[in-house]
């Protein structure tokens, strides 16, 4: 079954109100499936310009607009909970650092679903930036979404460079891993991209990848993104011989856009010229000897 898909090169913004993120928000949504984008993808921490809704003492506080954040969570989910009613599509939104426990917050990434109802993963590997300065946790289950579509899952950002996350997750049933990514340096970005088009060539399935781009010198969080949108691909009979379906012109903003059909993985892996995704317990014969 075919389905357009949507990445974004978002842009941050300073806010001021709710009433202007609630607008951009729907904006940005509208203009995707007025293109007939079924399946949106945010990039990670997009919701840090939220902190600008605050006083400079709060976004300029790597802690402090955490503990702030929280008071719009709710209505953050009530958000995107509606938008995807709305307009019938599931929406990726992105990652929002919720507090989980005193003191312990998650990078989370929510999946919205036509019905109203959501799910979400949290990130796994963290960076040195979350693990030395900004002091948010690893989560630690991995999931898979069920979606008309087939079954989705989500690699936030640094979880891409790690194989074994996506491979569980494919394993799982997952045809589609989603890639929310934030990267303040050029190499950062290639370091997910390049993450991304690895998962997607060794486990036979497509990989998107959303960036958060645009200067934020207000925010200690998320002051510098730079990166582009991809939709990536395996590389085999009937796909696009560098792997790379759609990607956008780096640093815009923009939708990204590519339609798939997740029953091509299945395909590739029983048919194609290579059988990555079979083969895959092999090496484990080797390496254990």
């Amino acid at each position: 079954m075919n389905v357009k898909i949507a990445a974004a090169q978002y842009d941050i913004s300073f806010l001021e109100t709710w009433a202007n993120y609630q607008r951009k928000t729907e904006r940005w949504v509208k203009q995707a499936v007025e293109q007939g984008a079924k399946i949106l993808l945010f990039p990670e921490y997009n919701t840090m310009e939220l902190a600008s809704l605050f006083s400079e003492a709060v976004y300029s506080s790597l802690n402090g607009q955490l503990v702030e954040l929280q008071t719009v969570h709710e209505a953050y989910l009530h958000l995107f909970q509606g938008l995807a009613q709305e307009y019938q599509c599931y929406i990726q939104a992105g990652t929002f650092p919720v507090c989980v426990s005193e003191g312990i917050y998650h990078n989370r990434a929510y999946l919205f679903m036509p019905s109203g109802e959501f799910d979400f993963q949290d990130k796994i590997m963290m960076t040195r930036f979350e693990n030395e300065h900004w002091l948010i946790s690893a989560g630690t289950e991995l999931k898979c979404f069920d979606t008309e579509y087939g079954r989705i899952a989500i690699n936030i950002c640094y979880d891409s460079e790690f194989p074994l996350l996506a491979r569980k997750q494919v394993e799982m049933g997952a045809n589609l891993i989603l890639v929310p990514s934030c990267t303040d340096t050029v190499a950062g970005y290639h370091r997910v991209k390049i993450g991304s088009q690895a998962r997607a060539l060794e486990n036979q399935c497509y990989v998107v990848q959303a960036a958060l781009v645009g200067d934020a010198p207000w925010s200690h969080a998320v002051d510098v993104n730079v990166g582009a949108a991809g939709i990536y691909t395996p590389v085999d009979y009937g796909f696009p011989d560098n792997g790379i379906l759609a990607i956008g012109e780096f640093n815009v903003p923009q939708w990204v856009y590519a339609t798939i059909d997740l029953q091509n993985c299945e395909k590739i892996r029983a048919e194609g010229q290579v059988f990555n995704y079979r083969d895959w317990p092999l090496q484990n014969d080797v390496a254990s000897r």
